[in-house]
């Protein structure tokens, strides 16, 4: 796989970039490494990652407890706490070894200890790999409201192992799957059309198609790092799909979603919702509704759950205003960003999810 050149750092791949991490690290002469884990890339992942990891410089393991619901201000100050015990000064470095939450959290500790220490992302899972680590975006949640406090501060490198991937639950490979989708649909039709028919593919094609999500999301920050044009195109299906996952995170009646199965929803609403101001046909917004219904299925939304997620909109970061800003599809593979919509459309576009 070929390394992609991001901003100021660079994506690797697979046993090679092993090379170029041991390389990168013995050039920097870091005081001390800290590795950031959870008890699931503890067990599954860090053992692989330190068979690879050959340079002679001091390192400790922190291990946090897993789950969105620690991605917060509390979680932080416990690990810049053991930073300062353990002598991390601004020559040490910290590698994210994770899925999205620790990569999210880990870069956002990095960031604003001691004012900015070096860091380097490690996904190990399938979202992490393709969204998640790539970008510069750092955050932490605001009680179940999602990412809203962090900063946009690239990893020093980005590896990507797919063998981390093997021990993935089935559930987790899917929430990567829904941004992969995500970056076809607003990017690249020739990338959407390879999941119309999922038995076509098999896990050989999977490290391909990994670098072409990658490469999709790459090419858009480079043109907008800070987010104030065309990058909003990557926050399709987030809009809604974040409000839904914080809504599901908060209510204890509900069964908490993944990231990448709220989004799924998010990405069926907001297609609706391009839909209805004649931006994408009905026939090219059914494809998209029956594709991702064949992958992730029919989230239970009831009818009582409809105010209270639009209630949630008002929080979403694209706001400006105090007015709902939306990503749509223009068609597939361009989008069409800072759309409103009126709040009786998006409970239609419930309703036409839930039929």
């Amino acid at each position: 796989m070929n390394t992609i050149s991001a901003a100021d750092y660079e994506i690797v791949f697979n046993e090679t970039a092993y090379s170029f991490l041991n390389q990168f690290v013995q050039k920097q002469n870091y005081s001390k490494i800290f590795i950031l884990v959870d008890e699931n890339s503890s067990e599954n992942c860090l053992p692989l990652f330190l068979q690879n990891f050959s340079i002679e410089i001091a390192f400790e393991i922190i291990e946090l407890e897993s789950g969105e619901i620690n991605k917060n201000i509390h979680t932080c100050t416990e690990v810049w706490t053991i930073l300062t015990e353990l002598g991390a000064d601004r020559k040490s470095v910290i590698f994210n070894l994770g899925g999205g939450v620790i990569t999210d959290l880990g870069g956002f500790i990095a960031s604003t200890f001691k004012r900015g220490i070096d860091f380097i992302n490690i996904p190990t899972t399938l979202l992490a790999m393709v969204d998640a680590s790539v970008g510069g975006k750092n955050g932490i949640d605001l009680g179940n409201l999602k990412n809203q406090v962090g900063t946009i501060t690239n990893p020093k490198m980005v590896v990507i192992h797919s063998q981390f991937l093997e021990t993935l639950p089935q559930n987790q490979m899917r929430s990567g799957l829904a941004e992969m989708l995500k970056h076809g649909l607003i990017y690249d039709a020739n990338y959407w059309d390879l999941f119309l028919d999922l038995s076509q593919l098999d896990t050989n094609d999977m490290d391909v198609l990994i670098h072409r999500a990658i490469e999709i999301k790459n090419n858009i920050v480079e043109q907008d790092p800070t987010e104030n044009g065309i990058r909003k195109a990557l926050n399709f299906g987030h809009t809604l799909g974040h409000a839904i996952e914080s809504y599901f995170l908060e209510n204890k009646d509900k069964t908490t979603l993944l990231h990448g199965e709220a989004i799924a929803v998010g990405m069926i609403l907001e297609s609706y919702l391009s839909t209805t101001l004649n931006l994408i046909t009905t026939e090219k917004y059914l494809q998209i509704k029956n594709t991702i219904k064949s992958i992730f299925g029919t989230v239970e939304i009831l009818d009582t759950d409809f105010t209270p997620i639009c209630d949630l909109l008002i929080h979403d970061k694209k706001n400006e205003y105090g007015k709902i800003q939306f990503t749509l599809l223009e068609e597939v593979g361009q989008v069409k960003i800072n759309q409103e919509v009126s709040t009786d459309t998006i409970i239609s576009s419930f309703l036409d999810y839930k039929s």
